[in-house]
């Protein structure tokens, strides 16, 4: 049985077992993240001259820090491309940065191969349609709770957090707290 420290998982959905999820967690070395919707409120700013702005919440960057600190490793893959990302991604130091990507599967497949993940070693986030495959593929799947209803009832858990909202952190302390004993901040 697992004790859930923080009290924001009370508020999470869990589409399969809890217990189950934890176990699946416990496996988990890789964690791959979808951008707009998960590491952002999704919604896409421009300035005056055309320039994208995008904000990212603190929470999620201790979050990823977290998981860093614990020997698991965190990827993004994105459908979009912007400099911003890529900015923020190497504060945190994400070394595996994929941008532009249309089929989020065969980046994630690449990554898996070249890193020798096996499919229950790695978590997947994501909140639309585009990230389906990748969240059917993986041993442990995330989304969030205004992500599309069909990827709401494909994962594993649904966070309580909105994207850009701290939902990353509540997904890394998830993946933390299961395996026990590590370091979450």
């Amino acid at each position: 049985m697992i004790f859930w420290t923080q009290t924001w998982f009370k508020n999470v959905n869990f589409n399969s077992d809890k217990n189950q999820a934890a176990e699946a967690a416990r496996k988990i070395r890789l964690l791959a993240l979808d951008v707009d919707g998960i590491l952002t409120d999704g919604r896409l700013y421009y300035s005056n001259s055309g320039e994208e702005l995008k904000a990212f919440h603190a929470l999620d960057g201790h979050g990823i820090k977290a998981l860093q600190k614990n020997r698991i490793e965190v990827a993004i893959i994105t459908g979009r491309t912007s400099n911003i990302l890529k900015q923020r991604a190497s504060e945190l130091r994400v070394t595996k940065v994929h941008q532009g990507v249309a089929d989020k599967l065969s980046v994630l497949n690449l990554i898996m191969e070249k890193h020798s993940y096996s499919t229950d070693e790695v978590a997947y986030a994501g909140d639309d349609l585009p990230d389906l495959s990748a969240l059917q593929a993986v041993g442990l799947s995330f989304s969030v709770p205004n992500a599309h209803p069909k990827i709401k009832k494909v994962v594993d858990i649904v966070t309580s957090m909105q994207g850009g909202w701290g939902a990353v952190r509540e997904m890394s302390d998830f993946i933390l707290e299961s395996k026990g004993n590590c370091r979450t901040s």
